[in-house]
Formats: structure tokens, sequence, C-alpha cells
């Protein structure tokens, strides 16, 4: 394994990095927020360290094997957090370390989890820095970084597999460089898109600019302490609705209706699957809250958000859906599960696994029946291979016995049935918030440090998609 060409890319990569905390440094100037020292002093020691590591390797040269990539990324994205957290710790805003770091990998892995009980009292410098991190790791840090940087086009598929390895590779182009240049193009795109509409809406263009990066990376951290609930806005409601559907719907099913070929939506297996479970939760939830709004309008308007939210793992909230009736909130931790598409910001099991495994569980019973049939187990009329099939179903159960392992330790450290259960299921799928005592009217302020850490590990386990991790934690990984 080649360590130093990795410890060059590591530095490379955080450099670039590094760059983002500059216009929060500059709005903190400008507003002269207390928190310009913290900030700056963030992006001394991230520019150092980088420097320190780029000094002491090699420049990048051969081939990222399989083991290389899936350490970069899992090294990447653990550095991205320690040091992305500096600036809140050092300006004093969050005291302890481990609260900044919990909160900077829910941001860098969109989850939108927080400790904060008093969003306004941070200043705007860091609330951009909070709010720019979700934007950078809603599409993937190596991918935007291959989209930039030409050094990583070298093994750029392995690592581009290791960050977001789902079901399906789709290639958009010949040239991996090309296809993440697409991806990002698409996104910036929309997220401009998004925030022109919002300030049609009346927000301020500072809450539109970090609305509109937390809504397409699908991440759900806001300035407001009440979340979207604060603007009463319809508008807003609507605007931020359709654009987190659009973030939990794949990419490259944008790309092709850029190109003129919108009927790839309609092809797309996993889209109507999508559209489909989104739809009949709108309607439960609906019919579980009658009674509870003025008009079917308003319950329309506050449960197709808050479905929308929870099912592409964002984690915005309207109102306080734990007032809900038990069934409703039932179909909310079920989409937590579920998640958005692949190859989307979204987080969760993702809708093309739920799937592939319900068809599988349906050929089991037809084999049962009639033991000597061939039965084929397709998805957008394309037989599923056994290899992908057996990382669906690997992955099904190692997210599974994450989920539970998490909960039973969330429960040892004192925490009640559902704040344990939610917790642990909105930290491993990127939601953001969950039920009970870390529901939307709370936070994880009250988690023990221990549980905060595990939690944090979940977060960055279910953003790089379980296997990312594990395979570098297992160590069969260290043997030759």
């Amino acid at each position: 394994m080649n360590i130093r060409m990795l410890v060059n890319l590591l530095g490379r990569g955080l450099l670039f990095l590094s760059l983002g905390l500059l216009p929060c440094i500059f709005l903190s100037y400008q507003t002269r927020g207390d928190d310009l020292t913290g900030l700056v002093a963030g992006f001394s020691i991230s520019i150092a360290t980088a420097l320190v590591m780029l000094a002491f390797s090699s420049r990048p040269s051969g081939e990222l094997m399989h083991r290389e990539g899936f350490l970069f990324v899992t090294l990447a994205w653990s550095l991205a957090g320690v040091l992305g957290a500096l600036p809140f710790w050092l300006s004093g805003y969050i005291p302890h370390y481990l609260d900044a770091l919990f909160e900077t990998v829910s941001g860098f892995t969109t989850t939108g989890a927080t400790i904060l009980v008093n969003i306004e009292a941070l200043p705007q410098g860091l609330l951009l820095w909070r709010s720019l991190i979700q934007w950078l790791g809603g599409m993937g840090i190596i991918v935007l970084t291959i989209a930039i940087l030409p050094y990583l086009r070298v093994g750029g598929m392995q690592i581009f597999k290791a960050e977001s390895p789902g079901p399906t590779i789709d290639k958009l182009k010949p040239r991996i460089t090309e296809t993440a240049k697409l991806l990002w193009g698409i996104y910036v795109g929309l997220t401009f898109l998004e925030i022109i509409l919002l300030m049609g809406g009346g927000l301020s263009w500072f809450d539109a600019v970090c609305h509109g990066f937390t809504t397409m990376a699908t991440g759900g951290f806001s300035v407001k302490t009440a979340s979207i609930a604060a603007y009463n806005s319809a508008y807003v409601d609507i605007v931020l609705t359709i654009f987190m559907l659009l973030g939990g719907t794949s990419f490259t099913l944008h790309y092709f209706a850029l190109t003129g070929k919108l009927s790839r939506y309609a092809r797309s297996q996993e889209f109507r699957w999508y559209l489909t479970l989104f739809g009949l939760s709108v309607l439960f939830i609906l019919w579980s809250t009658r009674g509870m709004y003025s008009s079917v309008g308003e319950a329309l308007r506050y449960v197709s958000f808050q479905a929308a939210s929870i099912m592409t793992t964002t984690g915005y909230t309207t109102c306080d859906y734990t007032l809900w009736p038990v069934a409703a909130q039932m179909v909310l931790l079920l989409l937590m599960f579920i998640g958005g598409s692949a190859r989307s910001t979204a987080g969760g099991m993702k809708v093309m696994r739920l799937g592939i495994l319900i068809k599988y569980a349906r050929r089991e019973i037809l084999k049962l029946v009639h033991p000597h049939a061939v039965v084929a187990i397709k998805w957008d009329k394309v037989p599923v291979s056994a290899e992908v099939l057996s990382s669906v179903v690997g992955f099904s159960i190692y997210y599974i016995l994450i989920f539970v392992f998490s909960a039973l330790v969330l429960a040892f450290l004192g925490m009640d049935f559902i704040t344990a259960v939610s917790a642990a299921i909105a930290c491993l799928g990127n939601i953001g918030p969950g039920l009970a005592s870390v529901g939307p009217a709370g936070s994880y302020a009250d988690i023990p440090y221990l549980g905060k850490a595990l939690l944090t590990f979940c977060m960055l386990v279910g953003r790089l998609e379980v296997y990312t991790v594990l395979v570098v934690l297992s160590p069969v990984f260290w043997k030759k």
C-alpha cells in the first residue's frame, strides 16, 4: 500500500477543502462577528496540516487500488470532520470538542442532527460554514475533488465507488472526471435555482443561500432554531418540498432530463417506487392526522413537507410531528429506514435496495412452491446479477446489525426506548431529527458523550454506505 501517496492526496484534498472557510471568514469580517478569530484559527491549522502532509509525502503516481481507495475515502471524511470542527470549538460557541465534532460530522454527512439549542446565537460566519459543509458533503467531498483537481484522476473510479458504493454505478461518461463534473454541474445549477426562488419568497440572501445549500444536500441544517417553521410561509414550504424531492432523486435522471430525455423519469423503476412510497405515505399520514388541521390544504402542506423531509433524509421541520398520532409517527420511522434514491444526496437504505429485497423475498416464496422454477430478479427490465444481489443482502444485514447495536448501547446509557431507537436510525440513515427527546422540538445536546461518539460513527458509516468504513476496520484489510 502506497501510504506516502495517500498522505499526499489527503493533504491536497484538505488544502482544497480548507478554502471553503474563506467566504465564511470574509462574511465574519464584514459583519464584525466575534467568530472571526475561531474561523481564522481553524483555517490556519487546516492549511498548516495540509502543507505538512504535502511536505512529507510523494506526488501521486501509479494507480490507486481498491484497498487504497477505501482507506483514502474513510480517512478523507474523518479528517474533514476532525479539522472542520475547529472553527466551532475555537470560537467558543461549542465549548466541548466532541460536541463540535458531532455537529461537523453531522454537517459533512448531511445528517442534520444538532447539539445546538439556540441556533440564532451563532454568528453568520459560523452559520455559513455550518451550511457549506453540508453542501460540500451532499454530492461528496471526493466527487468534488475529482471534478476539479486533476491529481485524483488516478484511480478515480476506485475512490468514486468507495465514496458512493450504491447498488449500481451509472457512468454518464467514459471518464470518471467528466462524470464528476456533470454531477456537480447539475448540483450547482439546482442549488442556484433554489436560492433565486427562495429570495423571491421573501428570504434574505443569507437565509436563501444557507437553505439552498442544505436543501439540495438533503442535509437539513437551518439558520433558525425552529427550522422552516420560523418562516411560516406556504410558498417556502412548497419550494423546499420540491427541491428536497429533487435532491432525493437520482442525479443520473436529472442529467438525462437536461439532455432532453424526460422519459427516463417514467422509465426508471426506482423513481416510480420513490414517488409511490412518498404518495402513499402522505395519504396515510393525512388519514391519521384528520381533524388536526383546519383544512385539507393546510394538512397537505404540512404532511407532504414532513414526509418529503424524512424520506429524503433532509430533516427540516415545519411542525412538531411528535404530536401526531402514533400511526403517523410509525410511517415516518419507516421512511427513515427507506431513504431516497441511489445516486442522490439522500441517505437511508435507498429505494432500490428495498425493491430488490422485496423481489428477492418474493422469489424465495415462488421457489418454495415451484422448486425447479428459474425466476430472475429484474430491475428496470435488466436481470440483477448475483454480485449485486449479494451486495444488497449483505448491506441490509450489516445496516440492521449496526442499528440494533447502536440502539442497545444508547438504551444502556439511560435513554428511553423511542429516543434510543429513533436516534440510532436518524444518525445511521443521515436523517437528523428523530422522535421523543431528539425530535424536532429537541436536540442531541443531552445525549452522553459516549452516545455522541457512537452516533458520530453511525453518521459516517451511513454516509459511506456501511461497506467502506467496515472494510477498513476489518482485520483482513490490513493483512498483506
